[in-house]
C-alpha cells in the first residue's frame, strides 16, 4: 500500500527527548516500510526516518525558539498533504482533528489516530459535525466519552521488541518515575509512595513551562537529592538503562490517560508497574502480572512488596505478546485494508466490528 502518515509537529519524528506521540508514529512508520509498504512521513525536517520524508517545518517546535504560534505551520502541512493526497492509498493522521474540514469530502481514505483525552466538552460539537470521519482509539477508554463517534478499530501502541531489553538483573533497587512533571502525572503521589515504602524514587521526567508552578511549589520540596533523585528529561540512550535497573515503575496517574506508553516501556524492560486505576491502565496492566493497580497512596503502599516479587521475565513476554511494533502495525494493516474497500474512506461500522486489539 501507499501510505501517508501525517505527524504532529511539536517534536521530531522520533522526537530528541520526551515525546510519546511523534515516537509511535516513527515506530509505526518504520515498522510499515519493513513490512514492504511504501511510505511517505510528513513531519519536521529534523526527522530520521527510512519513509520518504516530506518537511513540513524545518525543526520540531519545541525546539524552535523562534516558532511563536504553531497553527501556521500545521496549515502549511495540510496544504502539502492535499497537494499529493492522490498519490495515497490512505492517509493516517496523528494531529487530532486540524484536517476535519479540509478533508471531510475527499475521496481518498483516510484515518484519524487519537493520542489525546477526549473527555473535554469542546470535543463534541466536533464529532457532531464530522460524524463521517473514521477514528481509531488507543484504548478502550479513550473513546468512552465519545459513544456516537466513527471509531474504526482499537489499536494499542507498540514498541520494535529490541528497543528495550531487559537487565541481566534489576541492580539498581530504586523505583522510578519517567514521563512529564504536572498534576495529573502525580510525582508527588510517587514521593509519598517511595517514601513511605523505604525505598529510593528516581524522577526522570521534563518540566514544561504551564507545569513549572507545580514543579517549583509541589515537588521540589519534597526532593532531597538522597532518597528522592531528581534527574531530569532523559533521552530514548538512557532510557533502557534507567527503567531496566528499576525494581518498578510508578504510574500514579490522576487524569483519563489515553494509554500510558511509559507503562510498556517498563514492561519492555521486564520492569513491573504499580499504577492508579485511571483511563487506559487497566487494559494495559495485567493485574498481578504485569504489576499492580491500586486506587489509592495506602493501597499502593501495600502493594510495593508483592510488585518486587513479581517474575520479570514474565512481564517482558506479556509486553512481546501485546504490545510490539509489528503487531501493532499489522492492525493498523487491516483497518487500512478495510477503509479502502469502503467508498473513499467512509465507514460502514459493522464491516469493522471483527477488528480487535492484539490480547
Amino acid at each position: 500500500m501507499k501510505i501517508a502518515q501525517i505527524a504532529p509537529l511539536f517534536e521530531s519524528v522520533p522526537p530528541r527527548l520526551y515525546g510519546g506521540t511523534e515516537r509511535v508514529v516513527s515506530y509505526l512508520t518504520e515498522e510499515l516500510v519493513r513490512q514492504g509498504h511504501d511510505v511517505t512521513l510528513f513531519a519536521s525536517e529534523d526527522s530520521f526516518t527510512t519513509a520518504e520524508l516530506v518537511p513540513c517545518i524545518p525543526r520540531a517546535i519545541r525546539l524552535d525558539p523562534d516558532v511563536v504560534d504553531p497553527i501556521p505551520h500545521f496549515m502549511v502541512m495540510l496544504d502539502k498533504v492535499q497537494e499529493r493526497a492522490a498519490e495515497f492509498d490512505l492517509l493516517h493522521f496523528h494531529i487530532d482533528y486540524f484536517q476535519f474540514p479540509l478533508f471531510r469530502s475527499s475521496r481518498i481514505p483516510m484515518l484519524t489516530a487519537l493520542h489525546g483525552r477526549q473527555d473535554l466538552s469542546d470535543h463534541l460539537p466536533l464529532y457532531s459535525r464530522f460524524p463521517k470521519m473514521p477514528l481509531v482509539s488507543i484504548s478502550l477508554a479513550q473513546r468512552l466519552p465519545l459513544p456516537g463517534a466513527n471509531f474504526a478499530g482499537n489499536v494499542y501502541h507498540g514498541l520494535p521488541p529490541d528497543l528495550l531489553k531487559p537487565a541481566p538483573r534489576n541492580a539498581g533497587g530504586y523505583l522510578a518515575f519517567l514521563g512529564r512533571i504536572s498534576p495529573e502525572k502525580r510525582a508527588d503521589r510517587a514521593i509519598e509512595i517511595a517514601r513511605r515504602s523505604g525505598m529510593k524514587l528516581k524522577l526522570a521526567a521534563k518540566v514544561d513551562q504551564a507545569d513549572a508552578g507545580y514543579f517549583s511549589g509541589v515537588v521540589e520540596p519534597l526532593i532531597d537529592g538522597e532518597q528522592i533523585e531528581f534527574i531530569g528529561e532523559i533521552n530514548d540512550g538512557n532510557k533502557c538503562e534507567f527503567l531496566s535497573q528499576a525494581s518498578a515503575l510508578l504510574f500514579p496517574i490522576d487524569w483519563p490517560e489515553p494509554f500510558g506508553l511509559v507503562m510498556i516501556e517498563a514492561m519492555a524492560c521486564g520492569t513491573p508497574v504499580l499504577a492508579f486505576r485511571c483511563g487506559s491502565v487497566p487494559e494495559i496492566v495485567e493485574d498481578g502480572k504485569t504489576g499492580f493497580i491500586v486506587g489509592s497512596v495506602d493501597e499502593a503502599v501495600h502493594a510495593v512488596p508483592q510488585l518486587l516479587m513479581l517474575d520479570r521475565n514474565k512481564v517482558r513476554s506479556r509486553f512481546e505478546k501485546r504490545f510490539s511494533s509489528p503487531q501493532m502495525t499489522r492492525e493498523y494493516v487491516a483497518i487500512y485494508q478495510k477503509l479502502c474497500q469502503r467508498n473513499g474512506g467512509l465507514l460502514i461500522e459493522d464491516a469493522l466490528a471483527d477488528i480487535q486489539p492484539g490480547t
